[in-house]
């Protein structure tokens, strides 16, 4: 593996392009898009330190189905899927951490497409808000309303009208160029249940994991090794 920057609106993997690095974020968030036809954008996920964006490699020679960009810059590392597969087949750890990642991508993908289809865009913006404030670990996103009008799929004079209305209600302190500072508490009252629903979705299917490798693991075990790269995972 080796440590690399991910910066802002790069794109690490295109739809249709082979799958041929696996990154796994340290910091930053990194939005999965699908781009339709007549050029209009949205997104179906996010992942942060808790994922992995290539993790379909695991299946061996693969074309990426969406768009993996950079929305908050941070650090990842990174790793050749080809090496990547050879570890997946060598490691239980390795195996049982992507069956999570996969499990909780999923989970965020049904609930995204129930939450795009039924719930007004306003909490959806408020939903992807605090999703990427839960990656970044700051109330003050560094983000501009482009990348937002394309990860909600709307237009950027929708999300100015919405950004005035999550001002007005506290729910957002301020709008500089790049950079939204957000009150969580208020902006977790205008989303709607999806985000709260994710997370704790989320938070069982990691710490049942880990819960369960550390009771399987003993002091002389040879696996710990590899349990503590899960962890690390």
């Amino acid at each position: 593996m080796e440590t690399v920057a991910l910066e802002q609106d790069a794109v690490i993997s295109r739809a249709g392009d082979q799958i041929d690095q696996v990154f796994f974020p340290h910091s930053g968030a990194i939005s999965l898009m699908i781009e339709m036809a007549d050029g209009r954008t949205v997104a179906t996920g996010v992942i942060g330190r808790e994922g992995v964006v290539g993790s379909l490699s695991v299946l061996g020679s693969s074309l990426s189905a969406i768009t993996a960009l950079v929305c908050t810059a941070g650090s990842a590392s990174r790793i050749p899927a080809s090496r990547f597969y050879m570890a997946f087949g060598r490691s239980p750890a390795i195996r049982q951490a992507i069956r999570n990642h996969v499990r909780a991508m999923l989970m965020q993908f049904q609930l995204g497409s129930a939450c795009n289809a039924l719930h007004p865009v306003e909490a959806r913006m408020a939903r992807w808000l605090l999703q990427l404030r839960d990656r970044v670990d700051s109330d003050v996103l560094p983000l501009t309303q482009q990348a937002l009008s394309q990860i909600l799929g709307v237009r950027r004079t929708t999300v100015t009208l919405l950004m005035r209305n999550l001002r007005a209600s506290g729910a957002i302190r301020s709008d500089q160029r790049g950079r939204i500072e957000i009150d969580r508490s208020r902006l977790s009252a205008v989303a709607c249940e999806c985000h709260r629903v994710m997370r704790l979705e989320a938070e069982e299917i990691f710490s049942n994991h880990k819960s369960r490798s550390r009771a399987a693991a003993l002091p002389d075990d040879p696996r710990i090794p590899e349990i503590e790269a899960d962890d690390a995972l």
